[in-house]
């Protein structure tokens, strides 16, 4: 069996998750492989080689977040370009960043170096325009959703259907009660899980309104608890923004763990992305929100495609779950719509549950096989 020398970059907390996942997959059809670039801890406890951690590139938005960063971001693409393009891997794999990763694929893919793209860029949702610089950069992209392949092949991109790594990974019926063993959080009381996001910027727009709703919830239901789930580097910001809000004696804050958290709570207070679909896997109810500052805002909501922006909804083609978004997150809607949530009928939350359950099933694919097998025949062309 072949060696099979890997290049990767994956983006933020999400990326670093779905990559591990993959090398998973790719190791029981190369058992040697050798794997380097940008990544995170979780692709580093699988053998990869991070000449830059992934938080590198955690940035969203368009304005002052990007602008503050492009100089070092650009200066860390044209690193990594010239060291593969000096010792060529046999592949490269982005996953994600599409900002960051389709530059990159297409400067590789002109010098003869295979390229796949790990994450379909929402070219369904926003930014359309996206399909031409994917045909150019990628020689094959691996969908997480049934419905991408077609309609990249209507644009002539080659893509394989792989499932969501996410719903092998996360169980049908999660154990609540063993995560709430597990975080040290009562087993009668209700639990409020606060997901701000992963990234710096996230925590700076909405940690703090998230705690300031936390609080508003809790003078409604003194009984609720509260468990944030914090990205280690972001850990200090998240402290202070619970002691700004007044409630640092009232919220449980732990270190990673955001699945015991989203298995462990009754509702979560999500920020947009990623997290929306762990959080519908774990079928849990959940308000979405996001914050960004009016620039970007402005930008952003040109270029969507779509009535919806929280992934089950997306899903789902239908507001399964309320989002508040820019004006309409202040705390004391956010607030309201968790007591909502809190206070739904038996029903209501049954049909929920089962709407997630239908969307788990059909997510749930041998993803690292599959995507193993694809990049095999990549490799053969």
């Amino acid at each position: 069996m072949p060696h099979l020398n890997l290049a990767m970059v994956a983006g933020e907390a999400s990326g670093d998750l779905l990559a591990g996942l993959l090398l998973d997959g790719l190791r029981v059809r190369w058992p040697d492989l050798s794997a380097a670039g940008i990544g995170g801890p979780r692709m580093v406890a699988r053998g990869f080689t991070a000449w830059w951690p992934h938080d590198k590139l955690a940035v969203h938005g368009y304005g002052w977040e990007v602008l503050r960063r492009y100089r070092e971001i650009v200066g860390i693409r044209r690193q990594l370009r010239d060291r593969l393009l000096l010792q060529p891997p046999d592949l490269f794999i982005g996953v994600d960043a599409p900002d960051f990763n389709l530059d990159l694929e297409l400067a590789l893919r002109g010098r003869g170096i295979k390229t796949v793209h790990f994450v379909s860029p929402s070219v369904w949702a926003w930014r359309p325009e996206r399909v031409d610089a994917i045909r150019r950069s990628v020689d094959h992209v691996l969908c997480l959703f049934p419905f991408e392949p077609a309609l990249l092949a209507r644009h002539g991109i080659a893509a394989t259907y792989v499932g969501h790594p996410l719903a092998q990974v996360i169980p049908l019926e999660p154990d609540q009660a063993a995560a709430r063993q597990q975080l040290g959080l009562g087993l009668d009381a209700p639990v409020l899980a606060l997901l701000p996001g992963s990234r710096a910027s996230e925590i700076a727009h909405l940690a703090l309104r998230f705690f300031k709703a936390a609080a508003l919830i809790r003078q409604a239901r003194p009984d609720v608890q509260c468990v944030v789930p914090a990205v280690p580097s972001l850990l200090a910001a998240i402290e202070q923004a619970a002691r700004l809000s007044g409630m640092a004696d009232h919220v449980t804050i732990v270190a990673g763990q955001s699945h015991a958290v989203l298995a462990a709570c009754d509702i979560t207070l999500i920020a947009s992305g990623t997290a929306t679909l762990e959080a519908a896997l774990f079928k849990r109810p959940m308000v979405i929100a996001y914050h960004m500052n009016s620039w970007s805002w402005q930008i952003m909501r040109r270029k969507k495609l779509q009535p919806w922006v929280g992934l089950p909804n997306i899903l789902c083609q239908d507001f399964v779950v309320p989002e508040l978004l820019q004006q309409a997150a202040t705390p004391r809607a956010l607030a309201n719509a968790v007591l909502t949530g809190l206070a739904a009928e038996p029903e209501q939350a049954a049909a929920l549950r089962e709407r997630f359950n239908a969307l788990h099933l059909q997510l749930r694919c041998d993803t690292p096989t599959i995507a193993a097998h694809a990049i095999e025949k990549v490799l053969q062309t």
